[in-house]
């Protein structure tokens, strides 16, 4: 170890602290050794004397002379003159003077940057520099006590040592403290090459709350220069580091922060920012990010274009992405086979094929080679837009480039296939699909089964409905109702039967499926398979409902199958089923129509079956005022009070015209004009009669049956008469609107005592005062009073023409009333 040996001005006690603390390196920045002879080079580097391989020398410690004596370290220190006032000597560990000769001294910090080396003044290293401050920085690290060594520096640092500094400094909290300590001197300039190297420090030690305080540092930073440019690398560095972090907040704000300060955002930052928002599934945000980057005219890369190209066109922004695929190749960039197959698949799903298309045969001629993947997509646009022969093509085209179908390719091709009518071609993937080894899910059976049910292919469809249980697959809902109605169309009752028992044991609810069966029977007018499967479906236990059973019901009826119908009706009665006016009123009509005496008590006992009032009200209507107890126009009046006319208004008018053309063919005038009577006042007819003051009074009878009609004409004409002779009015005309139906029977009736209406298309009419004298004869009077039978029996022949069914003579063993009295004969 070197020692010195100063001048006999030097106190003792001070060179002996000098000896123990001054050993320093040469690369100590304040203090250089003086040029030595070759003599003292050779003993420095002899075995005796221990030195640093780069050479020790004497140098003044700062702090021991400072603290042991201020005094002496002033006057060896002193500015005033120009070098040491007294020799140094270096001597060796026995005491021997090895070399002797002028030292250095130090300079006071800012005032002159350089060092005395001999008599020669030398500027001061920025290397050494730095070394002090990284010296002094790694042994206090941070704190009050490193801002007061560094306050001590003997030189004045610049923003180049601090840069350097940085990036020696390993600590990461030592460095914000050296750079927090520079931000408070007054030589500070913003630097964005220490905001990297710190930025840097932070991200390596996954540091983020770190990075933003510092970043919101840095932004303050920024409102104290004028040139708005700055600290474009951290910027851009800070969002970079915490987009690849996942901090999509942070990185955001940061960004817009950016913004805000007026910093240019470089593409590579652009590029992280978008791709964190689309990992995190906003593509809205990425787009927003890229219209901003689009507005800062920012020039796209390669990566750009592969990020934002594929998010629009997922998103739905075709035409945005094709115009950026354009772009991307009008600047010679290569599309990436991702950018093709997203334009293809997006195209394909939105409906434009022959852009899909297209890009399909351009991705191809770039040397990119189609996925399986595109072929799915492809053949699946194609086939859902029904374009089945191009789909059909990419099929082949798939196979022939190595790659195999899978499962849900050949589901599709088959159902898109079915389900256009292409059952051949379906039949054929659906052959090659069982030997690729695949098994068909049930929808593809249930598809095949359906379309060739739909088709009426009895034969194709049972093979597939085998094929499909011996496979173990359970049919579904669907593909039993198809099979089952195409063998109900078929009338195959026997094997629908089987189907539906197999059904039942699948553990489906078959009520509904049979009661669809037999109305297709009953709409068939098949009454016969019908009733055969109503017996199948009570000997299986599987019920039926009540309207289904009616329908029924009335197809019996229709058909005259009333031993059969009778059955059905005691069933809907007994099951709570409700028999109301309208039904009652169908059998009253095929009562009416009946010719056959046997099956007109089968039709009377099946209208006591339904043990409907309208029913107590015919049997009553037919009995004599002793047992009714009270006239017939009153028991009628009752009756009719008892109709909730909001409900059954409809029916109630239905009722009586079969009513009336039942009581007219049985020779019930009164009875019959009791009621037409007591339904006008209930207003079942409202427009049926009108009167015009003194123009026109008018009967209108189109939508009156024929009984109802005759009656209608004798009642309403008698209340005129006596409206014209009681009262002395008389209309210029009176008109009966009839119809073309009506108007023979009408016409014919009215002649038969010579009446002056006269007969057009539609209506008959005649002057009023003509049928006033026309009311006045007696023979009128008598036959609107039902007392002259005269013409009886051309009026029974015309209503025997138009009623053939209801010839009195077939109709009962008891002779019915003529419909005048018999006074006359």
């Amino acid at each position: 170890m070197l020692r010195l040996r100063t001048a006999k001005s030097i106190p003792r006690n001070v060179i002996s602290t000098l000896n123990r603390s001054t050993t320093i390196s040469a690369e100590t920045p304040l203090l250089s050794p003086s040029p030595l002879n070759p003599s003292l080079a050779a003993n420095l580097h002899s075995p005796s004397i221990r030195l640093l391989r780069s050479f020790t020398v004497c140098s003044v410690s700062r702090n021991t002379v400072t603290n042991q004596s201020p005094s002496l370290y002033r006057s060896l220190c002193s500015s005033e003159s120009s070098g040491w006032t007294a020799e140094v000597e270096y001597l060796d560990e026995s005491g021997s003077v090895i070399h002797s000769g002028k030292g250095i001294r130090s300079v006071e910090p800012g005032v002159d940057d350089h060092v005395m080396v001999g008599g020669l003044k030398k500027p001061l290293m920025n290397a050494s520099a730095v070394a002090k401050i990284v010296e002094v920085v790694q042994r206090w690290k941070w704190g009050p006590e490193l801002e007061t060594h560094l306050d001590k520096l003997q030189f004045l640092p610049s923003m180049v040592h601090v840069k350097q500094s940085l990036k020696i400094v390993e600590d990461v909290d030592a460095g914000l403290s050296l750079f927090r300590w520079v931000k408070k001197q007054p030589w500070y300039v913003p630097c964005d090459e220490c905001y990297v190297v710190l930025f840097d420090g932070l991200n390596k030690g996954k540091d983020f709350e770190g990075i933003q305080k510092l970043f919101e540092e840095m932004v303050q930073d920024s409102g104290r220069r004028s040139d708005h440019h700055h600290s474009l690398g951290a910027y851009n560095q800070v969002i970079q580091y915490l987009a690849k972090a996942e901090k999509l907040e942070v990185a955001f704000c940061c960004f817009k922060k950016a913004q805000d300060c007026g910093c240019k955002i470089d593409t590579q930052t652009y590029n992280n920012l978008m791709m964190l928002f689309l990992n995190k599934g906003l593509p809205y945000k990425a787009f927003e990010i890229y219209e901003s980057m689009e507005k800062t005219d920012s020039l796209l890369d390669g990566s750009t274009y592969e990020l934002i190209i594929p998010s629009l066109a997922k998103s739905g922004r075709l035409d945005a992405a094709f115009k950026l695929f354009q772009q991307m190749k009008e600047r010679k960039l290569r599309p990436s086979f991702g950018v093709f197959a997203s334009l293809v698949d997006s195209m394909g799903k939105a409906g434009r094929l022959d852009t899909s298309m297209k890009v399909y045969m351009e991705m191809q001629g770039f040397g990119h080679r189609p996925s399986a993947t595109m072929f799915v997509s492809l053949i699946d646009s194609y086939a859902k837009a029904g374009k089945l022969d191009t789909a059909l093509r990419l099929w082949d085209e798939m196979k022939s480039s190595g790659f195999r179908p899978n499962f849900g390719l050949y589901t599709m091709i088959i159902e898109s296939h079915a389900k256009s009518g292409k059952l051949e071609v379906a039949m054929s993937v659906f052959k090659d699909m069982e030997k690729a080894g695949f098994l068909p899910t049930p929808s593809t059976y249930s598809c095949l089964l359906e379309m060739h049910a739909g088709s009426g292919q009895v034969d194709s469809a049972m093979k597939i409905y085998n094929s499909m249980t011996n496979a173990g697959l359970r049919p579904g809902l669907s593909s039993y109702i198809s099979l089952l109605t195409l063998l109900a169309n078929k009338r195959l009752v026997d094997v629908a039967g089987k189907i539906l028992l197999e059904m039942k044991a699948m553990g489906y609810s078959v009520d509904v499926c049979a009661s669809d069966v037999l109305m297709i029977y009953i709409k068939d007018a098949s009454v016969d398979l019908a009733l055969k499967w109503l017996r199948f479906m009570g000997s299986s236990g599987i019920k039926t409902n009540n309207f289904i059973i009616r329908q029924l019901f009335e197809s019996c009826m229709k058909n005259g199958l009333y031993d059969s119908a009778r059955p059905l009706l005691e069933t809907l009665v007994h099951s709570s089923g409700k028999v109301d006016l309208v039904l009652y009123t169908s059998i009253l009509a095929h009562l009416v129509r009946c010719q056959d005496e046997d099956k007109e008590r089968q039709l009377m006992s099946i209208l006591s079956t339904t043990k409907h009032k309208a029913h107590a009200f015919m049997c009553g209507l037919f009995t004599g005022p002793e047992q009714r107890k009270q006239p017939v126009l009153t028991f009628v009046r009752e009756f009719y009070q008892g109709i909730d006319y909001e409900l059954e208004e409809g029916a109630a008018r239905y009722f009586v015209n079969v009513l009336l053309n039942y009581l007219v063919l049985m020779g019930q005038i009164n009875r019959a004009r009791c009621v037409w009577k007591v339904a006008y006042e209930n207003k079942l007819f409202p427009k049926a009669i009108v009167f015009d003051q003194h123009i026109a009074w008018s009967l209108d009878v189109r939508n009156l049956s024929v009984g109802a009609a005759l009656i209608a004409v004798v009642h309403t004409l008698h209340r005129f008469r006596k409206r014209m002779l009681y009262y002395g009015v008389v209309p210029r005309r009176i008109k009966l609107v009839t119809g073309p139906t009506l108007k023979i029977v009408i016409a014919q009736m009215l002649s038969s005592v010579e009446s002056p209406f006269e007969v057009s298309k539609v209506v008959l009419r005649a002057p009023g005062d003509s049928v006033m004298e026309w009311f006045k004869k007696p023979i009128v009077q008598q036959f609107l009073l039902n007392e002259i039978p005269s013409r009886a029996d051309i009026l029974m022949h015309k209503l025997n023409v138009m009623f053939p069914s209801s010839a009195p003579e077939l109709r009962s063993m008891f002779p019915p009333k003529p419909i005048m009295s018999s006074k006359s004969f």
